[in-house]
């Protein structure tokens, strides 16, 4: 079993990391956001799966955040890195709390996954992430977006397997969106982390988890570096 130890600095690289992902993919669907020095934030609603909010710093009050992201109708959502908010005074109940984990750098061993360059292969991995069910979450903008790269593994047909999300911020890799078709969470993070070790050598790579996912991260050599809250407003 892996002890928690928190690290406020851990949690805020891979805070500004998360939300510079979240910033990005709102930029590839016209919304541009706003990071200040305790939150980023939204001004119009992002896309599903994606916050509203993101805070930076432990330091964060729910009037840096709630006034600075559309309330107008139901589903705002804010990701609290610290798990330091209470947003309840403000509409928002606890969607799911999760853990931010830090790997130090990898070693380059192992298959490496390919690059998603091109916007049919793109859409190829959305449909492989989402299982069919998506369409259009990752526009092909992000395919220029400097600092993210999709990563995709291929069987011998081709057809996609296994991917994630790549993002380079400071001194850290973070990932996110991390999948396999058929399940094997233990496979998708050797490939993975052997892709990121051969990508951008020598850097430690973070992200966050929950659940069964998390117990794969750490089992793939993660330490939790603290908690995380994503707060929802239904109403």
């Amino acid at each position: 079993m892996t002890t928690e130890t928190s690290s406020p600095g851990r949690v805020r690289e891979a805070a500004r990391n998360n939300a510079a992902w979240c910033a990005a993919l709102c930029r590839a669907h016209g919304i541009v956001g706003e990071s200040g020095p305790y939150a980023w934030t939204s001004p119009r609603r992002t896309p599903p799966y994606y916050p509203d909010a993101v805070t930076l710093t432990p330091e964060a009050s729910p009037g840096d955040i709630v006034g600075r992201i559309d309330l107008t109708a139901p589903g705002a959502s804010v990701k609290d890195s610290f798990a330091a908010l209470d947003l309840a005074d403000d509409g928002f109940e606890v969607l799911f709390e999760a853990r931010w984990i830090h790997r130090t750098a990898p070693r380059a061993t192992g298959e490496v996954w390919q690059r998603v360059r091109t916007e049919g292969e793109l859409a190829r991995w959305e449909g492989a992430w989402s299982q069919g069910k998506s369409e259009g979450l990752f526009p092909r903008g992000l395919l220029a977006e400097p600092g993210h790269t999709f990563l995709a593994a291929r069987d011998a047909r081709g057809e996609v397997v296994a991917g994630a999300v790549a993002s380079r911020s400071g001194d850290v890799v973070g990932i996110s969106n991390l999948y396999a078709v058929d399940g094997d969470q233990d496979a998708a993070w050797a490939g993975c982390l052997a892709t990121a070790a051969h990508l951008w050598p020598g850097l430690p790579v973070v992200g966050y988890e929950s659940g069964e996912d998390l117990d794969a991260a750490l089992r793939a050599g993660f330490t939790p570096a603290g908690p995380l809250r994503v707060w929802l407003r239904r109403s």
